[in-house]
């Protein structure tokens, strides 16, 4: 026991050397910012963060109207530049298109963020591997396309992509399986970037971001009738992916105490069957 209470504090004091905040907002003043999923929730407040701090910003979603709306108030806030345009990451073509529109309008890239998601229902999986199929575009191979496609110009600027990733891809969680699978499969990928770029001496970073539940109001949603658990602000989640990339983190959590959920999960790992084996107890009551 105390072998394990030497180790967790051990973790504690190194989390707390590694996630100090160094962030300097005069480092993102005129930055070059491309945002996905940017009409609403953690998106849009990541694009007013932005503004305030005075970026150059593209944000990029579905709807036409939501993001006019976002940027209206991005100019407001202080974005040295503010565009936006509609872009579909279930159409294979447009993840290059968004990229290749960006690095035109602002003459290059500095921060490339992606946050978009599919959406997907929580419920027990249906066995529609349709929809696996097509969540995977949206919520992974996006991802990638437009990583192969900023990479180059982000090369020249010694830019960062940063990436909006889950619990769900740290835990495997039931009720969400295409969700939970895409977000481990984007973890995986952006984590062998890392490795990769590090031994090609590349300037550019990759910062992973593992969000607890956020109070979107689409998550909001989603969950009720699911689960209970205490949702966090969205203004305060996107400051920590901003904070994280600036600062180069590799990765970073938010809420931070999630770290020592994964922490604790990989060490008794049989933990998180003791709780489901309760919740199925539960079930045939």
């Amino acid at each position: 026991m105390k072998v394990y209470l030497s180790f967790f504090l051990l973790s504690a004091a190194l989390v707390a050397y590694m996630w100090r905040d160094t962030f300097d907002p005069e480092s993102v003043r005129g930055a070059r910012v491309l945002i996905t999923g940017a009409s609403s929730g953690i998106g849009e407040q990541m694009a007013y963060h932005y503004a305030k701090f005075g970026a150059q910003i593209i944000i990029t979603a579905r709807r036409l109207e939501a993001l006019k709306k976002v940027a209206q108030k991005c100019v407001k806030l202080g974005a040295q530049k503010m565009m936006y345009m509609t872009g579909d990451m279930s159409d294979p073509a447009d993840p290059e298109r968004v990229v290749k529109y960006a690095v035109e309008k602002l003459g290059g890239l500095d921060f490339l963020v992606l946050n978009h998601v599919g959406n997907t229902n929580v419920e027990f999986w249906n066995r529609d591997a349709d929809h696996v199929r097509s969540l995977m575009q949206v919520n992974f191979v996006s991802y990638t396309q437009m990583t192969a496609a900023a990479l180059p110009v982000l090369e020249t600027s010694a830019g960062s992509i940063i990436v909006v990733s889950s619990m769900a891809g740290k835990l495997a969680s039931p009720f969400v399986a295409p969700y939970t699978s895409t977000k481990f499969a984007m973890n995986g990928f952006f984590g062998a970037m890392q490795s990769e770029l590090a031994i090609q001496k590349s300037n550019v970073s990759v910062s992973i971001m593992i969000l607890g539940l956020i109070d979107t109001e689409s998550a909001m949603n989603k969950i009720r009738g699911f689960s209970t658990m205490t949702a966090y602000p969205a203004s305060e989640a996107a400051l920590s992916i901003i904070k994280a990339g600036a600062s180069r983190q590799k990765e970073a959590y938010y809420p931070w105490f999630h770290y020592f959920t994964c922490l604790i999960n990989n060490v008794f790992p049989f933990l998180k069957d003791l709780v489901l084996s309760g919740l199925s107890m539960d079930n045939k009551d």
